[in-house]
């Protein structure tokens, strides 16, 4: 279990620092998606020895915790109630962290079903860049009147805060699980995966890679053999260890050095029209794509077909790595983080150039 440690006040005295030095600092966590978004900058400040479980409701489908404990104990812990984070957060590495998995707001292949990241986020505690320690949501899902700034945190790579605490809304682990394949084409692929996700079908992963799909199926038995019978395909024996290997990129598709772009657009497009191996997951609607292609070349394909593309590993990280903003979203992305972050000393340009 991790230990129970409360590194707040160091954390806040060196924040403020770094405000009187005017210096900017780099949110170090367990390191595991240092390469997403553009290249860090400034000082390293680890928040790994800030962790430990607040607090555990297993009744109430609740837990809180320390932004720098690791995901893996944070899962461990929940599996042990048969319970699970039902967004599928990716690892990477064994040291990936709980504030790492939300502040990249990143999700694995049963997003399309569950739910994002910030769907089950219901409260946090942050370090701004003021030095203040602020607490924004709770620990119950409630409507709220303006922006949710508990959920703000989910993606914003550590440029509005630092998190110390993260709440969250949990699920139950299904009963049973399946994986079936399918030989078909890409574009097979695409049209069989948007008719079934519009069919009542215990559906929660879908990925399609080199003429062969892959469809997870989570519930019941009753619910998976119903479904079996419906859908066809082979039983694929080893589907515990192809989701988790799509999950944390250790899957043959993602090993190599190759610029890896990440796109998402409606899931029935068909397949684009750019040079380069690829790989269809959440149904379509997030596609890998390993490719030399220009990077304007890749983004005007994609935002004609109502998508947007992210440069999610290798190539230039310092050039644009997010897909750039129209001026009106921009300009609310800045006054965010002149709010939270006036001095500009956490994680500057993380996200965009100027942001």
């Amino acid at each position: 279990m991790t230990p129970d440690i409360d590194i707040s006040a160091a954390l806040q005295a060196k924040v403020l620092e770094a405000i009187a030095q005017g210096r900017p600092l780099q949110i170090a966590g367990g390191g595991s998606k240092i390469f997403y978004g553009r290249a860090p900058q400034g000082e390293a400040l680890s928040v790994t020895g800030h962790r430990g479980v607040i607090s555990y409701e297993p009744t109430e489908l609740v837990i809180t915790a320390r932004a720098g404990t690791r995901l893996a104990d944070v899962e461990a812990l929940l599996a042990s109630h048969n319970q699970m984070l039902p967004f599928e957060p990716p690892h990477f590495t064994a040291n990936a962290t709980l504030g790492g998995a939300i502040a990249t707001g990143l999700s694995g292949p049963c997003r399309p079903y569950t739910g994002s990241v910030r769907d089950f986020v219901l409260g946090v505690k942050v370090l701004t860049g003021k030095g203040e320690i602020l607490s924004f949501g709770g620990q119950v899902m409630k409507n709220v009147a303006g922006f949710d700034v508990s959920r703000f945190m989910a993606g914003s790579l550590g440029t509005l805060g630092i998190l110390l605490e993260v709440s969250l809304k949990v699920l139950p682990r299904p009963e049973s699980e399946q994986t079936l394949l399918f030989e078909c084409s890409a574009l097979d692929a695409i049209q069989r995966m948007n008719a079934w996700a519009g069919q009542p079908l215990p559906l929660s992963g879908a990925v399609f890679d080199g003429g062969r799909l892959y469809l997870r199926l989570s519930g019941s038995e009753a619910a998976l053999s119903a479904a079996r019978q419906t859908l066809g395909g082979e039983l694929f024996p080893d589907g515990t260890a192809f989701w988790r290997d799509v999950r944390d990129h250790t899957y043959t598709f993602f090993q190599d050095d190759a610029p890896l772009w990440r796109l998402s657009a409606p899931a029935a497009t068909p397949p684009f029209d750019l040079p380069g191996e690829w790989l269809l997951d959440w149904g379509g609607a997030q596609r890998w794509l390993k490719t030399s292609c220009a990077a304007a070349t890749i983004r005007e394909i994609t935002a004609k077909a109502g998508g947007h593309a992210t440069l999610f590993r290798g190539g230039d990280r310092q050039g644009a790595v997010f897909h750039p903003l129209p001026p009106a979203l921009m300009a609310l992305h800045r006054r965010l983080k002149a709010a939270f972050d006036p001095h500009g000393i956490l994680n500057p340009a993380r996200m965009y150039p100027d942001v």
